[in-house]
């Protein structure tokens, strides 16, 4: 199969690239650098530099790669900016659908969050609708995702991976990563949010399921999927090991205060009937491993 791979040297694009040549598939990933498509070139993948924000450049590309699945895997995380991974969930999933499209491709898979959902009780499902919040800050995210979304199911077939936090090399929970950095009170990073060790929910995957998960999606059927291991956690539970992986203090534990109904983790359970199932089930084991 001819796939292109937009973002194909980001954190999930990096052990995803090999693992579809591994399958057998035709491999076109783009980067934003020539240094980047040079390394996809050395992989054995056809490297082509394109920016996501540029749609004839992006356009041009996609054509000539003649894909039968584009596979979305564009952020821009390694800042911290939240409007800036924002612009590229909005704009540029908007010029990697118009480039799809003109290109007669059908199928799309696409990286999204599975923190987006509505407040409830316990792990949310997929078919949870996505938070109405108006608090600023979550509304621009959860605004971001939903635009993202809505534009990848334009084209038929359109498979949404709504990933946990992504850790392993290259994340912000890698050592020398943001997480480790704002634990080690070296740095504050305002885009990651709280490090406290409090009762928020969270799920995590491992980029490499992550990558998993898009190998095994190129013929599920269109709709959104959670990616995530088996366990969600309170912070309270996953930071202390997370710190002790990193060799950094761990956190004082917050005081009880409840959780934001929000921070509820994500069921993998349509993506295990579905046949996907993390290599890593748990990050107890997970953060240590690397």
């Amino acid at each position: 199969m001819r796939i292109f791979v937009a973002g194909a040297t980001g954190v999930v694009g990096r052990p995803l690239v090999p693992l579809l040549m591994a399958a057998g598939h035709q491999v076109t990933g783009s980067s934003r650098t020539a240094e980047g498509a040079a390394r996809l070139t050395a992989l054995g993948a056809t490297g082509v530099r394109a920016d996501a924000l540029d749609p004839a450049g992006l356009r041009a590309v996609v054509a000539a790669a003649e894909p039968e699945v584009v596979v979305h895997q564009l952020t821009d995380l390694s800042g911290a900016d939240g409007a800036a991974n924002g612009r590229l969930r909005r704009e540029g999933t908007r010029h990697l659908v118009d480039a799809a499209a003109a290109a007669g491709v059908r199928r799309i898979v696409a990286q999204s969050i599975c923190w987006a959902y509505a407040p409830g009780d316990g792990p949310a499902g997929e078919e949870v609708p996505l938070d109405d919040t108006p608090d600023e800050a979550r509304a621009r995210t959860v605004a971001a995702v939903r635009a993202l979304e809505r534009t990848a199911a334009e084209l038929p077939d359109a498979v949404v991976l709504r990933y946990g936090l992504l850790y392993g090399p290259g994340t912000w929970y890698a050592p020398g990563g943001a997480v480790a950095a704002a634990l080690a009170g070296e740095r504050a990073v305002p885009f990651l949010g709280s490090t406290e060790a409090d009762d928020a929910v969270s799920s995590f995957v491992h980029t490499a399921d992550a990558a998993s998960a898009v190998l095994a999606a190129l013929d599920w059927p269109g709709g959104p999927v959670n990616i995530v291991d088996d366990e969600p956690a309170a912070a309270r539970d996953w930071l202390p090991v997370l710190a002790a992986a990193l060799g950094v203090p761990a956190p004082v534990p917050a005081a009880a205060a409840g959780r934001p109904g929000w921070a509820r983790g994500a069921s993998n359970a349509l993506a295990a009937r579905r046949g996907w199932r993390p290599g890593r089930p748990s990050w107890r084991s997970g953060f240590a491993a690397r």
